[in-house]
């Protein structure tokens, strides 16, 4: 009888164990209410993807109405009215000021900036790139209707054996058609820094996500694994929408990046959250022409057309930080 007592307080205890692993905690809901630029610095120096763009400081983006607290929304925009002059367009790059080692991200908005030329994404980075490790987990350029999460590392970081059935997404290909399943940035057969990473369903991106009226993302990252979620508004799960996340729940996610020996967690240290939009650059100009044809050069359509830009800003609802145990 005490032999059988003690084995059932101890699968109790493992059961106990297991769920307290799936338990998270919310740390910081960042949003409008609770001053969601406090917890961010403005990035005001040269654009590191070479882009058309002049960020601004503090300062200049709420004189210049290019961030604001709008119905309770955060908004982040930029220069929609003025021929640019300079290095480029007016907008904003806000990181962080907590740096990260794990959690879950929660990312609800309305809007993402669109447009030909733009290049906008959400992501976390971590110092002496690309040493500690890159995750965009919103990314893309132009008129792109889905979006694109990518992993970037230093060598020794591949996600080939990660099977097809742990995601719902499709791998971006490489130089050589093949899937673009390893995440160093100078990784053979692969364009320069590609890094790996997985396309989202159609609508998940620029105008499509916007005339949806935006969704919400998940980023749930551990010494396991980082995988990535994604719902429009009238199917984010409940227990998302009541403050409880349980990503057990969720199903398959579009993402998933296997940590361990393929690619250990220690590629990924001390990552900032950040929210950019920039311009052209080595991305957006490199596939200007293709992607908007007739239009020039994209500098010069940049430079010249600011009512292009009207739809080039963040709306977001908020940014719920949670952490496990």
């Amino acid at each position: 009888m005490k032999n059988f007592i003690i084995n059932l307080l101890l699968i109790i205890l493992i059961f106990y164990l297991n769920s307290v692993e799936n338990v998270y905690y919310l740390e910081r809901n960042l949003n409008a209410s609770n001053n969601f630029f406090d917890s961010f610095n403005f990035y005001n120096g040269p654009d590191p993807t070479h882009g058309y763009v002049y960020y601004t400081s503090r300062q200049e983006a709420f004189d210049w109405g290019y961030v604001s607290y709008t119905n309770n929304k955060v908004r982040i925009g930029c220069d929609s009215w003025s021929v640019s002059v300079g290095s480029g367009r007016g907008s904003v790059r806000i990181e962080s000021y907590e740096s990260f080692d794990n959690g879950l991200f929660i990312f609800d908005l309305d809007h993402m900036p669109s447009g030909c030329g733009t290049w906008p994404a959400y992501w976390l980075c971590g110092p002496n790139w690309p040493n500690n490790g890159e995750i965009d987990v919103i990314e893309g350029v132009s008129d792109q209707n889905r979006d694109q999460t990518t992993l970037h590392t230093n060598d020794g970081c591949s996600m080939s054996s990660v099977s097809s059935n742990s995601f719902t997404g499709q791998w971006a290909t490489g130089s050589n058609g093949q899937p673009a399943t390893n995440c160093y940035v100078n990784a053979p057969n692969q364009y320069s820094n590609q890094g790996c990473g997985v396309f989202a369903s159609s609508n998940t991106f620029g105008s499509a996500f916007n005339n949806n009226g935006g969704g919400v993302y998940a980023t749930e990252w551990t010494s396991s694994f980082i995988r990535v979620w994604f719902w429009r508004h009238d199917s984010v799960p409940y227990d998302v929408r009541n403050g409880s996340p349980n990503p057990s729940s969720w199903g398959t996610p579009y993402a998933y990046f296997q940590l361990g020996s393929n690619c250990p967690s220690s590629h990924f240290k001390s990552q900032q959250i950040i929210i950019n939009l920039t311009f052209c650059g080595d991305w957006a100009g490199s596939t200007f022409g293709q992607d908007c044809p007739g239009l020039g050069n994209c500098n010069d359509y940049v430079k010249n057309n600011p009512s292009a830009f009207k739809n080039a800003y963040w709306l977001i609802n908020n940014l719920a930080i949670y952490k496990n145990h």
